[in-house]
């Protein structure tokens, strides 16, 4: 089904050609990933160069309070910077795309937050907002902002010592030494938190599921496509998406660099950055 071009420059040419004719006049249904957000300075997991990544699971944060305190304690510092980070022409051509009227959804994988801040309405979160916390005793939502502050206060100068320590894609940090750093409490049961996002082995609640087959399923009688942008598909919560868009006929159109899971499955995979393609996808409407 993919779209066969010999690996040349003049080859890359015709494939992104090929790709925005593929989506031309046509309602959009579009999946990001981390690609989508490399150009704003946040590392992706799986893209050429990205080192092997094993991220804390639900199973093992909810296993005791060290391995708590190790979480929050890299991932206090990833936020502080992941916090800083600004959207790019990528994300602000998605949201101008909506704003015409092209897009029927916008599912992201990524818990950035960009896609809001560019203006990106139409939305569905798959797995959460990394600005957002929840108590796992009560349930109650907070703030990340309003926790940072409380770390801070109850670990001074715990951010500038580590101020060197790398950058990892899902907002924490490489760092090892944790002991020592203090974690509180919900404020209103005294509960775990946990930031309000999908860990590995947490499914991706039901609702949002549910949406997004909705929109797929709506894109035959609109003509529509689907359009992935920066990721891999490696994990079934997107790769779902895409598998049902071909099994009913929908053009799917993959811009992502490197290989993904559903490669056989895309009408025109396209090796390429996603800012790139989203805002010459936007500039011709």
């Amino acid at each position: 089904m993919t779209t066969a071009i010999p690996a040349t420059p003049e080859a890359t040419a015709d494939r992104f050609a090929s790709a925005l004719d593929v989506l031309a006049d046509r309602p959009l249904l579009v999946l990001t990933g981390a690609g989508m957000s490399t150009d704003s300075g946040i590392p992706d997991y799986r893209g050429p160069g990205s080192p092997s990544r094993t991220p804390m699971t639900y199973q093992e944060f909810a296993a005791g309070p060290d391995a708590q305190r190790r979480y929050w304690a890299r991932s206090h510092l990833g936020w502080s910077r992941m916090g800083r980070a600004t959207p790019n022409a990528g994300h602000d051509a998605v949201a101008a795309l909506e704003t015409r009227g092209r897009l029927t959804l916008t599912i992201t994988q990524n818990v950035d937050g960009l896609h809001e801040s560019a203006g990106s309405r139409n939305l569905c979160a798959l797995h959460g907002r990394v600005a957002d916390v929840i108590c796992l005793g009560c349930r109650t939502t907070s703030s990340r902002r309003a926790l940072a502050a409380r770390l801070d206060a109850l670990n001074p100068g715990w951010s500038a010592a580590h101020a060197d320590v790398a950058s990892r894609p899902d907002g924490d940090v490489d760092l090892e030494e944790t002991a020592g750093f203090v974690v509180p409490g919900c404020d209103d049961c005294g509960g775990v938190l946990k930031p309000d996002v999908v860990f590995f082995g947490e499914n991706v609640p039901k609702p949002r599921v549910e949406r997004c087959y909705a929109a797929v399923d709506a894109l035959p009688a609109c003509d529509g496509a689907l359009l992935v942008l920066g990721s891999s598909l490696t994990v079934m919560s997107g790769f779902r998406f895409v598998r049902h868009a071909a099994k009913l006929g929908v053009p799917v159109v993959i811009v992502n660099r490197g290989t993904t899971r559903a490669d056989d499955l895309a009408t025109v995979k396209l090796h390429a950055g996603t800012t790139d393609f989203a805002t010459a996808l936007a500039s011709v409407g």
